[in-house]
């Protein structure tokens, strides 16, 4: 089934706009493969490590693989991810959001969003992911100040 998906950039070092792209998306696509959708939607370079967490808001992170911090293995993590699939995921305990982190020093949050909308068939003639929206630039991933 095809999903929509709310990506918006909530937080980052040079974060000055409104960005916010909107997805179809498979739900058997992996996290991998999000977090290479969402670095294209933004023109980012795919040069440093990210992960995905689950949260109230961003401030509140509960590692989707790991419950203590201290113990992360990003190895272990970029595999999980590319085995975990958006239907995994979703549905997220009541209240909890799904968030992608990218760049530990920039802090690059972004907030996902899976529409309530019914997901509906895939369509033999599009290509997904398919960006159906696009609000705001991309924000600059290194800019020269």
């Amino acid at each position: 089934m095809i999903w929509t998906l709310k990506i918006e950039c909530e937080w980052g070092r040079y974060l000055e706009e409104e960005c916010v792209r909107i997805f179809e998306i498979d739900e058997e696509s992996s996290l991998y493969e999000l977090h290479l959708i969402i670095l294209k939607s933004v023109e980012f370079d795919n040069d440093h490590l990210f992960e995905f967490f689950t949260g109230r808001h961003f401030r509140n992170r509960k590692p989707l693989f790991s419950e203590d911090a201290w113990d992360f293995d990003y190895e272990k993590a970029i595999d999980n991810y590319h085995q975990m699939t958006l239907n995994e995921i979703y549905p997220l305990p009541k209240g909890l959001k799904l968030f992608y982190h990218f760049d530990f020093g920039d802090d690059w949050i972004f907030k996902i969003t899976k529409s309530r909308k019914k997901p509906k068939s895939p369509d033999k003639d599009v290509e997904y992911p398919q960006l159906i929206e696009s609000i705001g630039p991309a924000p600059e991933q290194y800019p020269a100040y």
